[in-house]
This record gives C-alpha cells, sequence and structure tokens, in this order.
C-alpha cells in the first residue's frame, strides 16, 4: 500500500472522515459534485490533488 502522503487518491469514506461528516453525506456530495471525484468501475475515488484544491489545505502531513 502507499504511502498516504504520496497517494494519488482516498476513497469516499477517507475524504467524509477528513471532512467530519458521515459516509452518506460525503457520496451526496460526490453525486451533486461538490466533491470532486472519479469512478473505475463500480468504486468511486476522491483525486487528492482537486480535493486539496477544494479544501485550500493539504490532507496530508508531509511531516
Amino acid at each position: 500500500m502507499p504511502d498516504p502522503a504520496t497517494r494519488k487518491t482516498i476513497t469516499v469514506d477517507e475524504a467524509a472522515a477528513y471532512l467530519g461528516v458521515s459516509r452518506y453525506s460525503a457520496y451526496q456530495a460526490v453525486r451533486e459534485g461538490s466533491i470532486p471525484s472519479i469512478r473505475i468501475g463500480r468504486r468511486i475515488l476522491v483525486p487528492v490533488q482537486p480535493f486539496e484544491a477544494l479544501l485550500g489545505a493539504p490532507i496530508f502531513s508531509n511531516n
């Protein structure tokens, strides 16, 4: 498994945990386009770089 600081995508559940919202709310935000996402087959992933840009802060510490 890649180091979290170098991952290019996170799961919707990880995005929800970072934002402090429920899993349902995060998936709803993905459907509405509020959280950037890509679909690979049945899996939905959140690209880290656009997610960080949306928040204006890095989600992983490089320390």
